[in-house]
C-alpha cells in the first residue's frame, strides 16, 4: 500500500494530461497500482485472518454452550484440555465475550415519598491554598429524594467528625429528618461489607440513634440505587455551582455555596419532576429533631506546652498561662478551636487553615507578662530563705503582719548586698526579738551598728532578668561541722 501523498500525485498528474504508463515511469510506480488507485483512491485495508487455538474447538465449545448457556471459560477450559485445547483460559475467557449476547439490565424508576429517604454522597474538588499551605477540599451532598431539595457543605476532611457535622447542619437545614438515610460504602458509614451482609461504623450508628435514622448502603459499584444525589447533588455541583468561581478560604466557599442553593439549584425547575424542589418539598413529613442535638465538633486531649499554647492540626492556640502542664480537651469545627479544662472554657479561636501559624489572643500574652514577677518573687523567696533560721522567722513574720512581700524582700536583699550576709542575720535576729517586722527596722539596726562594705557594683546587662540573678552563699559552719568530723 502506498502513502497517501503519492496517491495524491497519482491524481494531479493525471488531471494535468499524462497517461498512465508517464505517471508510472514518473512515480517509479508499476502500471496496473496507477490504475487502481484512479479508480479507488481509498481501497480497503485487507483483513487478515490469523488462525486461533479455539478454531477446532469452535464446535465444541458451540455444543456445550447449547447444554449451558452461562458455564464459565473456567469449566470450559477443563473439557478442552483432554481433547487436544493448548491455548490459555484468556482466549476463551474473550472469545465467550464476542459469541455471547450481552445483557442489559432494565432499571425501574422508584420514587420516594415524602420524608422517606435522603440521599448522600461525598465529592473530592481539588484543594484551596492557604499561604504556602494546601487544603484539600470535599463536598457532601444531601438530597431529599421526594423533592430533590438539596444540601451541601464543602470540608476540608472526611473525618468521622466532619462527616456528623455536616449531616447535622443539614437536617437542620431542612429542618428535619427522613426515616431512610442511603449512603455509598464509605469507611465513616460501613465498617464491613459480605455480600447482604453490612457492619456498619459504630459512630456513625451512635450518631443516627437520637435522630430514629435507618442507614442503608448500597450495592457495590450500583450508583442507580442512590441516582437521584449521583446525577442531582455531586455531578450537579460539579458542573454548574464550581465552573468559573474563585474562592478565598472555606467559609468564602460555602458563603457562595449556599447563596447559589438559594437562587438556582432549589428554585429551578427540575428535569424530572417538572416541579421546583423549593415547591416540592413537605417540611411536614419530616420527624422532628430530638430536643439534645449531640456535639459533633472534633475532639481531642493534650497537653499545654510551656509556651502557654497547645498544639493543634499543624497551628499553636494560645490559653491563659497558669493552665501551663495542665492536660486540656480540644473541640473544633471548621469555624472556631475550643479549649476546655473539665467543664470550664479556657479559650476560643478561630480556626486556622494555614499551618505552622502561633494563633494569640492578646490577653493571654498580657497575663504572662503579669506572672513574670510571681516567678522572681519565688526566686527572691528562696534567695533570703537561704539566710537561715532568723530569715525564715522573719519573713513568717511580714506575712503574720500583713507587710508587702516584695517590696520588702527588694530592701532586705539589697541591705544583704551592701552589709554582707553575717550582719544581716544578727540585724534580722535582734528584729525578731523585739517583733520589729520591716525591712526600715532592718536597715536602721545595721546603720547604727554596723558599717557598710566597701563594694563595687555588678556589671549592669541589658536583660533586666539576668541582672536580678542572685547565688546563695555558702554557710561556713556547715563546713567547719564537716571538717571536724572527719578529725574525729
Amino acid at each position: 500500500m502506498i502513502d497517501r501523498r503519492t496517491v495524491f500525485e497519482i491524481h494531479r498528474l493525471f488531471h494535468e494530461g499524462y497517461g498512465i504508463r508517464k505517471i508510472a515511469r514518473t512515480l517509479k510506480l508499476s502500471r496496473d497500482s496507477v490504475k487502481r488507485y484512479l479508480d479507488q483512491p481509498n481501497p480497503p485495508k485487507a483483513e487478515i485472518v490469523r488462525a486461533s487455538k479455539l478454531d477446532p474447538f469452535r464446535e465444541e465449545i458451540q455444543r456445550l454452550l447449547e447444554k449451558d448457556p452461562t458455564v464459565s471459560s473456567t469449566v470450559l477450559f477443563q473439557r478442552l484440555i483432554p481433547q487436544g485445547y493448548t491455548g490459555k483460559t484468556s482466549i476463551l475467557r474473550e472469545y465467550l465475550k464476542e459469541i455471547r449476547p450481552k445483557e442489559k439490565r432494565a432499571y425501574i424508576r422508584f420514587e420516594s415519598a415524602a420524608g422517606a429517604q435522603f440521599q448522600v454522597d461525598w465529592g473530592h474538588f481539588g484543594s484551596l491554598l492557604y499561604g504556602k499551605t494546601p487544603r484539600k477540599l470535599y463536598c457532601l451532598a444531601i438530597i431529599e429524594a421526594h423533592s430533590r431539595m438539596l444540601y451541601g457543605e464543602f470540608t476540608h476532611s472526611q473525618k468521622q467528625e466532619t462527616l456528623h457535622q455536616a449531616l447535622l447542619n443539614a437536617f437542620l437545614f431542612f429542618g428535619g429528618v427522613c426515616s431512610e438515610l442511603v449512603v455509598d460504602n464509605m469507611a465513616t458509614a460501613v465498617t464491613e461489607r459480605e455480600g447482604s451482609l453490612i457492619r456498619f461504623n459504630e459512630a456513625f450508628l451512635e450518631f443516627l440513634r437520637p435522630f430514629r435514622i435507618v442507614p442503608r448502603a448500597c450495592h457495590p459499584y450500583q450508583p442507580q440505587e442512590k441516582g437521584k444525589i449521583e446525577k442531582g447533588g455531586i455531578h450537579y455541583i460539579r458542573y454548574n455551582f464550581w465552573p468559573l468561581r474563585s474562592f478565598t478560604d472555606l467559609l468564602d466557599v460555602n458563603q457562595q455555596f449556599r447563596h447559589w442553593l438559594d437562587t438556582q439549584a432549589n428554585i429551578r425547575i427540575h428535569n424530572t419532576t417538572g416541579e421546583r424542589p423549593q415547591d416540592r418539598f413537605q417540611p411536614e413529613a419530616l420527624q422532628p429533631l430530638p430536643d439534645f442535638l449531640p456535639d459533633c465538633r472534633e475532639t481531642l486531649s493534650v497537653k499545654v506546652q510551656a509556651d502557654f499554647a497547645f498544639r493543634f492540626d499543624g497551628n499553636s492556640y494560645s490559653v491563659p498561662p497558669w493552665a501551663v502542664g495542665k492536660p486540656v480537651i480540644v473541640k473544633a469545627n471548621t469555624h472556631t478551636v475550643t479549649v476546655y479544662l473539665r467543664e470550664k472554657v479556657l479559650a476560643t479561636h478561630t480556626r486556622f487553615w494555614e499551618k505552622k501559624q502561633r494563633i494569640e489572643l492578646p490577653a493571654h500574652r498580657e497575663a504572662a507578662w503579669k506572672r513574670r514577677p510571681q516567678e522572681w518573687l519565688a526566686v527572691e523567696v528562696s534567695r533570703f530563705l537561704s539566710f537561715g533560721e532568723e530569715a525564715q522567722a522573719f519573713l513568717e513574720g511580714l506575712n503574720r503582719t500583713g507587710q508587702p512581700i516584695k517590696k520588702n524582700l527588694a530592701k532586705l536583699l539589697a541591705l544583704h548586698d551592701q552589709y554582707g550576709t553575717s550582719d544581716l542575720i544578727q540585724a534580722l535576729k535582734r528584729a525578731n526579738a523585739h517583733n520589729a517586722y520591716g525591712a526600715a527596722y532592718v536597715q536602721n539596726i545595721l546603720h547604727q551598728e554596723k558599717h557598710p562594705k566597701k563594694i563595687h557594683p555588678p556589671v549592669h546587662l541589658k536583660r533586666e532578668d539576668l541582672n536580678r540573678i542572685r547565688l546563695e552563699e555558702p554557710l561556713l559552719a556547715e563546713y567547719d561541722a564537716f571538717i571536724l568530723k572527719r578529725k574525729e
